[in-house]
């Protein structure tokens, strides 16, 4: 707070100013009755040193005023006026003597120990407590400062000084005016009302109002309002008092209101209001005077005292309703949870069913493919014609040639074009078409395999080479020797991959699901080997025809049930969903889906199989941005597929969610006891209302049934709480607003005596 000066008045204060010397080592004059201790400070009028009264040995402050020219001896008369009005006031630092004609001229007063509050804000702002304490002191200080008819003028931290008490004195009162005075007075930077900050202005009590807002922030936050090293800067660079002063008032009047307050731990926002309203630069929205701040000081304390007896008395009915509420509650939990468990119960059996029925149907499916498969596989007719086909010199060379792995695509492509041109080929096309069931065919076509029983069917010869397909398509004349349909393993293996001599299909299998290249969804081919009626141990080639997953999982009737394909065979494809509710949508929108959709699976300990997971199964598609419509609380049941007796490896889950059932009918009766329960709480809170409201008549003042009765002979506290004073008594009150109170601090140490 060293540069929270008083601004200088006049060119004449600012030159006598700088010709102001070291400290000197012996005081300036002796005062009978006094024997010095030391040097204390100096300012642009005069030096303070500390003393001992020898007839009593206590400290006083003798500040001297230096002779020099040019010097304002008003100054020191107006000071002393000011001192002299305020004598006895335990809220202003006492004068004890003065001598007019000593040379220099020097008056006593109090000497204060603990210094000034600028040097306690050194230390860093002030505990909310400690602040909010010394700002109503300052504030009675005022109060009564401003009832005598002295207006301070120059209030801030340097100007108050704290007695061993740590309690406010009001000191320097060389900027003071009384009520009645019309001469200007300049405050201190970022302290005084924007509208002081004038030569030309009238004394008002708003301006102490401003100020010891201000001091409240100070003491808060560690610096006044709007000082920033930017303001000091613009304020700096100024060449004459007048531009500073209307630099000051722009500034003032522009800048947001001041929020550091705000932002103190401890602040509450009636305390926040009080400053808010003291730092109005418009002094029409401010306090009026000193006492009002006082009022609203007192309102806010007496409020914040009120509070433990508020809770006390709020405490008896509360713990009651809680208890009440605790019981309801547990009731009420415990008929939800018994309510809850019925539901899912129903709703797990409802799905197993469901399950049961869907895998059912799948297996179906599964054995009427298996039954063509074997029925073409079988036909004698066919088998004979591919041996004839395959003793073709022709033919045997070019599917040689064609089955050779490290070939490149540029080699082969010629070759297969060639492969598929044979006449041979061709007449065993005709006749593999021929003998399909019509009950399963196959599109003629690429594309539209949606419409049929199967995708396509297709004839691999000995050596893994596709012979004859329906539809046809480029992929005649490929090597699949590598693909579980035609070895009949668990998985497929590399491309280049070549099984030795008797290593193909033994008998009718489900190979592991693939890709389909066109449209990304999941085929499967269910194969079977075929041999020469001739010979029956020679192994002559496979039949195979592919399928979507998705045609074996069909869920009809319940749209909150959801049916999904899983994949549980050992393999690379263990756990992966074939077919869900989401691919769905995808095919009906007629789009490929997500490449990302490919790799949701299961894992083992993630399956519907314990009642844990039953009751709580979480849908991997669900956690995907493109599944967030999903919901991820479901109750599943799982159930396997068979086909004749036998374990195919596929199981369906049939999925309800939990949110959309048990969570549509809890939430109904859920409504229903909270509307019932809802209804006893505004009983109660009613009742206890009422009880509160009483009671808070009861703490603002009379008895409530006479307010009510008579209010009328109930007098006017508000009016009393501004108006303290009558305006014959207080001569402040008829000063055109500008009169509340207001305090003084002296002994400014280290400050200016001007």
């Amino acid at each position: 707070m060293s540069n929270d000066l008083t601004l200088p008045q006049g060119d004449p204060e600012r030159h006598l100013s700088e010709q102001l010397s070291v400290r000197r080592g012996t005081p300036p004059a002796q005062v009978p009755g006094y024997e010095f201790e030391r040097f204390l400070g100096e300012g642009a009028y005069g030096e303070v040193w500390v003393a001992v009264e020898k007839n009593t040995g206590r400290r006083v402050a003798v500040k001297f005023y230096t002779r020099g020219g040019g010097l304002d001896w008003s100054l020191l008369a107006r000071e002393v006026e000011k001192l002299a009005f305020l004598f006895a006031d335990r809220y202003v630092v006492q004068l004890i003597g003065v001598g007019w004609d000593a040379d220099p001229p020097y008056y006593v007063m109090e000497y204060m120990e603990r210094g000034s509050l600028a040097e306690r804000l050194q230390e860093g702002p002030l505990p909310v407590a400690e602040a909010v304490e010394l700002f109503r002191d300052v504030a009675v200080g005022l109060v009564h400062s401003h009832e005598k008819g002295v207006l301070h003028c120059d209030l801030k931290p340097a100007n108050v000084l704290l007695d061993q008490d740590g309690k406010p004195r009001l000191a320097d009162f060389g900027q003071s005016r009384l009520s009645h005075e019309q001469i200007p007075a300049l405050g201190t930077l970022f302290y005084m009302a924007p509208e002081q900050a004038d030569i030309k202005a009238v004394p008002d009590a708003r301006w102490d109002v401003y100020a010891l807002g201000a001091l409240a922030y100070c003491m808060l936050t560690g610096n006044p309002p709007h000082r920033t090293p930017e303001a000091l800067l613009e304020l700096d660079l100024l060449p004459n008092l007048e531009q500073r002063l209307a630099a000051y008032r722009r500034r003032i009047r522009k800048a947001p209101p001041p929020s550091g307050h705000r932002q103190v731990a401890g602040v509450d926002r009636a305390l926040a209001e009080i400053i808010d309203r003291c730092l109005a630069a418009d002094p029409r929205r401010r306090y009026p005077n000193v006492q009002v701040v006082l009022d609203a000081l007192d309102a806010r304390a007496a409020r914040r005292q009120r509070r433990p007896m508020l809770v006390v008395g709020a405490l008896g009915p509360m713990l009651l309703l809680a208890v009440v509420a605790a019981f309801s509650w547990h009731g009420f939990s415990m008929a939800l949870g018994r309510f809850e468990n019925d539901l899912v119960t129903r709703a797990l059996e409802n799905n197993r069913l469901n399950a049961l029925r869907v895998a059912g149907s799948a297996s179906k499916e599964l054995q009427r493919r298996r039954d063509a498969v074997e029925q073409v596989a079988s036909s004698a007719n066919f088998a004979s014609a591919v041996a004839s086909m395959m003793e073709q010199p022709e033919v045997k060379r070019l599917a040689q040639s064609l089955s050779e792995p490290g070939r490149s695509e540029a080699e082969l492509e010629p070759l297969r074009e060639r492969f598929r041109q044979l006449d041979q080929r061709q007449k065993l096309q005709k006749q593999f078409e021929a003998i399909i069931p019509a009950w399963m065919p196959a599109p003629r076509t690429e594309g539209g395999e949606e419409e049929y029983e199967a995708a396509s069917w297709f004839f691999c010869d000995a050596q893994g080479l596709s012979t004859v397909r329906v539809p046809e398509s480029k992929t005649i004349g490929k090597n699949y020797a590598w693909r579980s349909f035609f070895h009949g393993g668990p998985s497929d293996e590399a491309r280049d991959w070549r099984p030795p001599p008797g290593h193909h299909l033994k008998t009718t299998t489900l190979s592991a699901v693939f890709r389909s290249e066109a449209s990304r969804y999941w085929i499967v081919a269910i194969s079977a080997p075929v041999y020469d009626p001739a010979d029956s141990n020679k192994f002559l080639g496979v039949v195979a025809l592919t399928v979507r997953a998705a045609r074996f999982v069909k869920l009809e009737g319940d749209e909150d049930q959801q049916a999904v394909l899983v994949d549980l065979r050992p393999g690379e494809h263990s756990g992966m969903i074939l077919q869900h509710p989401l691919f769905d949508a995808f095919i009906q929108a007629n789009q490929r889906p997500p490449d990302h959709l490919k790799d949701f699976r299961l894992a083992r300990e993630d399956l519907p199989i314990t009642p844990e997971k039953m009751r709580n199964y979480q849908d991997p598609m669900a956690r995907t941005p493109e599944g967030r419509d999903f919901d991820r609380h479901w109750l599943a049941r799982l159930e396997p597929i068979r086909v004749s007796g036998q374990d195919v490896g596929w199981a369906v889950i049939v999925q309800e969610s939990y949110d959309t059932t048990i969570g549509a009918a809890l939430a109904a009766l859920r409504n229903e006891l909270l509307r019932a329960g809802a209804v006893a709480v505004g009983m109660i809170v009613v009742v206890l209302l009422g009880m509160w409201g009483l009671a808070l008549r009861m703490l603002h003042g009379a008895t409530p049934l006479r307010r009510w009765l008579t209010p009328s002979s109930v007098p006017d506290r508000s009016a009393s709480a501004t108006t303290p004073t009558s305006a014959a008594q207080s001569p402040l009150l008829n000063d055109g607003g500008q009169g509340a109170r207001a305090g003084a601090k002296i002994n400014d140490a280290a400050e200016s005596a001007g």
